[in-house]
Order: C-alpha cells, then sequence, then structure tokens
C-alpha cells in the first residue's frame, strides 16, 4: 500500500523538503498539511494539545503518532509512551527521532498491551471513519485501558462548513449520513492515495456514544474554533 504520508514525512526528516501533502475533500476542493508542522514542538502547539500532553499519566499510548512529537514531549517527561501509527514510514521517523517504542499497525489491529492514557490528537477520533463504527471504536479502545484509565481526544464540531439561513439554522446536505463524515485524498509529489474516510465528532454525538457503551465524556477545554479536547473513561 503506498505510503504517502509517511513518506513526506521521511523527506522532511532528512532535508528533502520540496512540497507539502495536498488533500483534497468531500468538504472542500484542496487544501494542504504543511511538513514543518508535523514537527512542531511542545511551545509551537496548539492549547488543546498542549493540555492534552500535560494530562498524560502512567503508561501512555499515542495513536497516530506521525512524526513522534508527542511520543518525544512525553518521553522527556520520563512517561512510559508507545508511539503507534499504521505508516511505515512514520514509524521509520520516530525511531530516526528517537523514540524508544514504537508500533506499525492501525488502532483496531492493535492488542498489545494495556494504558493509563490513550492518545488520540489531531481530530484522532477521525480513526473510526464513519459514525456507525464509532462503538466498535470505543469498544476497543476502552479493551486497551486499564483501571482508573482515560483516553484523551480532540475534535470539531464541522457545523460551521455549511450554510446558514437567517434564523440561525445550517442547510446540511439530505441523507442518512451524519454531516461529520468526511472523504479524504492524500497527494505527494504527484502520487495521490486511496480516498478513506474521516470522522469529525461535535461532542453532543461523541457524548451519546460514550454513554451508551458505558464511558463517561467530559469536556476539558475548548478551542478557538469549534474544536475540542475531551477525556473519555469507563464508568465503575
Amino acid at each position: 500500500m503506498m505510503d504517502i504520508f509517511g513518506q513526506a514525512l521521511q523527506d522532511y526528516h532528512a532535508g528533502n523538503y520540496t512540497e507539502d501533502i495536498k488533500t483534497y475533500s468531500s468538504l472542500d476542493e484542496e487544501d494542504s498539511i504543511p511538513l514543518p508542522y508535523l514537527f512542531r514542538s511542545f511551545d509551537k502547539m496548539p492549547l488543546l494539545e498542549q493540555k492534552a500532553l500535560e494530562l498524560c499519566k502512567g503508561r501512555v499510548l499515542d495513536v497516530g503518532c506521525g512524526a513522534g512529537n508527542h511520543a518525544l514531549y512525553l518521553q522527556n517527561k520520563e512517561l512510559d509512551v508507545t508511539a503507534l501509527d499504521r505508516s511505515k514510514g512514520a514509524i521509520a521517523v520516530c525511531r530516526d527521532r528517537g523514540v524508544q517504542s514504537t508500533v506499525q499497525s492501525s488502532i483496531l489491529d492493535y492488542e498489545g498491551g494495556r494504558f493509563d492514557t490513550i492518545f488520540l490528537l489531531m481530530n484522532g477520533i477521525g480513526l473510526a471513519g464513519t459514525l456507525d463504527k464509532i462503538d466498535v471504536f470505543l469498544n476497543h479502545l476502552k479493551s486497551l485501558l486499564l483501571p482508573n484509565g482515560q483516553i484523551l481526544l480532540d475534535s470539531s464540531d464541522i457545523i460551521y462548513m455549511f450554510e446558514q439561513d437567517d434564523d440561525g439554522g445550517y442547510w446540511i446536505p439530505d441523507g442518512d449520513q451524519y454531516y461529520g463524515e468526511v472523504t479524504f485524498q492524500m497527494e505527494y509529489k504527484g502520487q495521490k492515495g486511496l480516498p478513506f474516510p474521516w470522522l469529525y465528532l461535535d461532542f453532543n454525538t461523541l457524548q451519546n456514544a460514550c454513554n451508551a457503551n458505558n464511558m463517561n465524556c467530559e469536556i476539558v477545554n475548548y478551542g478557538e474554533h469549534f474544536d475540542y479536547l475531551a477525556k473519555v473513561s469507563v464508568k465503575k
């Protein structure tokens, strides 16, 4: 399988930065992911990310670790952190940057341990793909938690991307699909990857899904633009 994301990370890490990753989605025509941002230090991270890192405790699983920024920060704080990503290139970069414990796997295929903190940032809940898979996703995360463990995740309510009428209501296309379900495709150096589903969850929908699966869900902080950081734990 083509590893566009991993190739871009490897190029940047090796000093071969010539272009960013282009993204195409069902929401807008074209955008980009600046590669320097994927190597940001703690002081360049959004406040929600900084807060999430400060809340990490015990044994940590960094899901969708990318270039390893979060894992390196936590490792420097002497936490026991495992960095997980399905991208072979991302894991190679993590190792080269000094991340001590890495796993190349999708989160749903991973059963390699249990953790005090599971960490899913940069809209990590999006890995669920679609709303009808959220129960399976949450229950798998639950199976990886130690007693009194926590899941820290951020997401965005993308309702703002839809047209608003004079009464303040939003024009959302008809159909059964939840408005936060998006299809993405990445392109780098003329190579396009396969389209993949991604999920943006408004907080109420996330909270309802957690309640339905015997999990607590609370807001830690709201961000500056319809985004939020949430803490999820298992109900006792």
